[in-house]
């Protein structure tokens, strides 16, 4: 595998940044212990490119990712960087169903966390419990469970079932997330966990649930909607993602390499 010096040396500066920022994931998922060993993964469009995108070689843990070491392939998998690993094929089929059909967005995430999968298991899914779920909700679509997805025929109605949407529940699998931005996709990620956690909490406590009314319900949905987008005041990532960048800086500059 190529050095960081002369990999960085060889691809274009938009790219670099890309990497840098994906990378930058990789390692705070680690931190915010989001992370399943080698299973899930993260993807980001390389700049100018209608079919490349960046993922995580498989093999490495997501402390381990660097900037350098990401995997560039086309949407047909075909790897088109120096590297001694090879992608994971589910992973593969699951970021390519994005990039293929959306090319309005630039990042995607894809967990196995407790709590994201203790809500995808639910017939009801992410309810209407709290003020962060209902942000969330306003963004959120369904994807029925098809087994393993290795079966490339899954892409489109994995894209047919994101649509618009921010967040997509994966049944009986996880959670997904995508952003124009990586930040955007990371943030989505944040929100739609802790909306998880949440939910899991108010059940496991056992006492009675405080309803939100249905009125108000469609009123916050409906707020959220304006405000986390580019005409409101709170666009999802552009506060919170160089926050989060220097936080990681203080902590290790090594995904930078």
């Amino acid at each position: 595998m190529s050095s960081p010096a002369i990999v960085k040396k060889e691809i274009p500066s938009a790219e670099w940044e890309m990497r840098i920022d994906l990378a930058a994931a990789f390692r705070l998922i680690e931190i915010f212990g989001w992370s399943d060993l080698l299973a899930t993964h993260l993807s980001a469009r390389v700049p100018g490119s209608a079919d490349h995108f960046l993922i995580n070689p498989f093999g490495l843990m997501f402390e381990e990712i660097t900037a350098s070491n990401l995997v560039k392939v086309d949407q047909n998998g075909t790897i088109l960087s120096e590297t001694e690993f090879d992608i994971n094929p589910a992973g593969f089929t699951i970021h390519s169903a994005v990039h293929m059909n959306k090319p309005e967005i630039a990042c995607v995430i894809h967990t196995h966390t407790q709590a994201g999968v203790g809500v995808a298991t639910q017939k009801n899914g992410l309810l209407p419990l709290t003020q962060h779920a209902l942000a969330v909700i306003a963004h959120t679509g369904y994807h029925g469970y098809e087994g393993i997805a290795t079966d490339l025929d899954e892409r489109d109605r994995i894209a047919s079932d994101l649509a618009d949407h921010k967040v997509l529940i994966l049944c009986n699998h996880g959670l997904l997330t995508v952003g124009e931005s990586v930040g955007e996709a990371f943030m989505w990620m944040y929100r739609a966990e802790r909306a998880c956690r949440m939910q899991l909490a108010c059940q496991q406590a056992g006492a009675e649930l405080m309803p939100i009314p249905e009125q108000v319900q469609n009123t916050t949905i409906e707020r959220n909607r304006l405000e986390n987008s580019k005409k409101g005041y709170r666009p999802i990532g552009k506060r919170e993602w160089p926050a989060l960048k220097r936080k990681l800086d203080r902590i290790d500059t090594s995904y930078q390499n």
